[in-house]
Formats: structure tokens, sequence, C-alpha cells
């Protein structure tokens, strides 16, 4: 006669036939419950790898999962997994279906844990479930990558790139979005000209066409520059509208800090000077007004800088004589750090042109970026580059896991 409380474990588990429970063993003491899986003898089984079926065991190899927990219980399956010998592919374990192969967890426990991931760091998950960080950290590679392997870009024509810093100082990864369906395709570690080749390389494993990207954007980082121009030379750069009026308001804080060594006036009005009149407070408000009624070089860079960002909303076809204009005007102010700001975008002329006809920026990166080092700061950072990587592709993959 069938055990009642076997039988609910077996279709709580979903085991299918052959295997069953066999035995129950529970201890409160130390809070710990094991479920013991076999099979009948005799019982016949599928090749692993080509599907025969009817084929006997051949020997056994037991082992053991851990198991999503039974209430405050940890929770273990054990079973002898049947090796067969078939007569095509040679000796073969068969597959079980609570488990994938050399995998110490079960499945339910497994999608738990990439649940878990995406919402908070690996070292939490590692206490909660109590379990070493470096096991935890197996699982969700194993799935990011399959889930990797997947992936089809034979649509992708627009792609954005940027990097983003795996800590404090000069360790740089770079990062390859899609930058129309706002998904990370590709992350490496490193900012050099070789990361464009390697994207290149990743992107055609995935079934993507080098040739069918239109358009890269991207800040005016000569290695970007230099990779994209020797492996996609038909491909349109557009400089990143953001990076481009950073680097205006850089040059109009060097203005200020400058000035202000003369007019204490400009102390503490930073903020003032970096954002745009509808974003300031009543009271900046206030102050602007009254700053931009004396002759303030400072008051002059903002203008132009204001100038500028009306550049941005032109249509193609009045942006460059617009562009023009204002680059006489900024070379012709006397203000030496908006004049070098100037000379950069006349060096890249071509690249800051190009947006009024493409529209693209990299705004999609900002907000992964922010994403990416919100995880980072809860995470106190990643023991190794691999791991940064593979959360970068959890977060913001868009993965089908």
């Amino acid at each position: 006669m069938t055990n009642p409380i076997e039988e609910l474990f077996k279709q709580a588990l979903g085991l299918e036939r052959p295997f069953e429970v066999v035995k129950i063993e529970f201890s409160g003491s130390e809070k710990r419950l094991d479920i013991y899986l076999d099979f009948p003898r005799g019982s016949v089984f599928r090749c692993p790898q080509c599907g025969a079926a009817e084929i006997k065991a051949y020997d056994t190899e037991d082992k053991v999962w851990r198991h999503l927990n039974f209430f405050q219980h940890q929770a273990y399956l054990h079973c002898r997994v049947p090796r067969v010998d078939c007569p095509k592919c040679g000796v073969k374990q068969v597959n079980i279906s609570w488990a994938r192969p050399n995998s110490g967890f079960t499945l339910l426990f497994e999608s738990l844990i990439m649940m878990l991931a995406r919402e908070m760091p690996v070292l939490a998950i590692a206490e909660l479930i109590e379990e070493h960080d470096t096991k935890i950290w197996r699982v969700i590679q194993h799935y990011v990558e399959t889930a990797r392997g997947k992936e089809y870009y034979g649509e992708v024509t627009k792609i954005g790139v940027d990097e983003t810093s795996r800590k404090k100082g000069h360790n740089y990864v770079t990062i390859f979005a899609d930058l129309e369906q706002s998904k990370v395709l590709f992350a490496t570690e490193g900012n050099e000209s070789s990361t464009i080749a390697g994207f290149i390389n990743d992107f055609r494993r995935h079934g993507g066409y080098p040739d069918s990207i239109s358009d890269f954007c991207c800040d005016m980082w000569p290695a970007f520059i230099s990779g994209i121009e020797q492996n996609l030379p038909d491909a349109n750069i557009t400089f990143d509208r953001f990076h481009v009026m950073k680097m205006v308001n850089d040059a109009v804080d060097k203005v200020r800090r400058s000035e202000q060594k003369q007019d204490t006036n400009l102390k503490h009005t930073r903020y003032i000077w970096l954002k745009n009149p509808s974003n300031l407070t009543v009271k900046q408000q206030k102050k602007l007004e009254s700053l931009s009624t004396q002759n303030l070089k400072t008051a002059r860079a903002y203008r132009i800088k204001l100038a500028l960002q009306e550049f941005f909303t032109l249509p193609p076809d009045k942006a460059e004589a617009y562009l023009k204009r204002w680059y006489f005007w900024a070379t012709h102010s006397r203000l030496e750090p908006i004049k070098e700001a100037a000379k950069m975008i006349k060096r890249h002329w071509k690249g800051v042109l190009n947006f009024p006809m493409s529209r693209l920026s990299n705004g999609v990166l900002e907000g992964i970026n922010s994403l990416i080092q919100a995880a980072r700061a809860k995470a106190r950072g990643y023991r190794t580059i691999t791991y940064f990587i593979t959360m970068i592709y959890l977060i913001a993959g868009k993965l089908n896991i």
C-alpha cells in the first residue's frame, strides 16, 4: 500500500516515472528534511543523447540536491541516478526532471536564486539561504550564459557604447547597447579601441550583421572613435549630446572658478550655471537674474552654453549654419575654456552634426549605468570583473531566463 505522505511529496515534487519517494526523514532539532527517491528494479530509461528508449540501468551514482525550504527547514533530495549503456552513444547518465546536470541544487531552488539575484546582492542571498556565494555565482553565470547564447542580434542597427566603472579609479567596463530596445548586448573589460572589435565578434556569434549597423552613438573618447572607424567604416558616428553639453558645462564652470577669485558674488553659484533655467528653484532664478545684470564672463559663457543647447532642437536643414554661427561666437568670446570646448567640437564636427539627422543619444546607457552603479553600491563592489559583467547582463540585458 502506498504511503500517503510519500505520495503527497511525490506529487508536490512532480516526479516522473519511474522515480518515486521511498523514504522521508525529518529532524526538528537540525531543522532539516531529507527526501529519498529511487526507482523500481528493472526500470528502463531513455538515452539523454539520442533519445533511444527502453534501456535498462547500467549502474548508478548517489547524488544529493538542495531543494526549497520546507517552512523554516532546509530540504534535500537524495537519489541514485542511473547511467544507461546506449548501443549508439555509449554509457550516459540519464536526465532527471528536478535538477540540471552537475548542479547541487534543484531547478526550483535555482529559480529562487535567480529571482533573488535581480533584487539583492549575492552575499545577502548567500546569508539568507546559508550557502557559499561562489555556488550562487555559478548558478547565475550558468543561466546568464545560457540565455545570452540564445540571443539573436540580426535586426540590431543602432548601437550605443559607453563605459562604466567597476570600482573607484580607472577600472572600466565598456558596455554596448541596442538603442532601440534599450538593452545591453555586450560588456567587456577595458575601454580601448580593441573593445569595438570584441563587440563585433560577439555580435556575429549572435547572428548580427556588422554591415547592417547604420549608427553608433558614443562620446568623444578617441579609442571608441578609432575602433568604430577601423571596424565599421560605413557606420555613422553621432556624438552623444549629453557628453557634448557636459564638456561645455565644464568649460562654463572653469570660467566661473577663475572669475570668482575677483568676484565673491560667484561663490556657491556653481549649480545655477550648470542647470537649465527651467530647472532652477525660485531662489536660484532670482540669483541668476541678479548676476545676469552684471557684466560677468561667467554670464557670457552661460549664454553661449544655452545657445549650443538650442542646436540640438533644430531640424537637419538649419543645423549646420546655426552651428557655424555658434562656433564663431564661441571662438571669439575671449573665454579660453569656451574656446577650447568649441575647438573640440570643431575637431568632431561631423559626429556632432549627425545628431539632428539621427536623433541618437546615450540616454539609454546613462539610465543603464545608473542601475548598474546602484547594484554595485548595494553589493559593495564585485570580487571579480566576471561577476560584475554577469550582473550587468542580468540587470540590463533583458535576457529570457
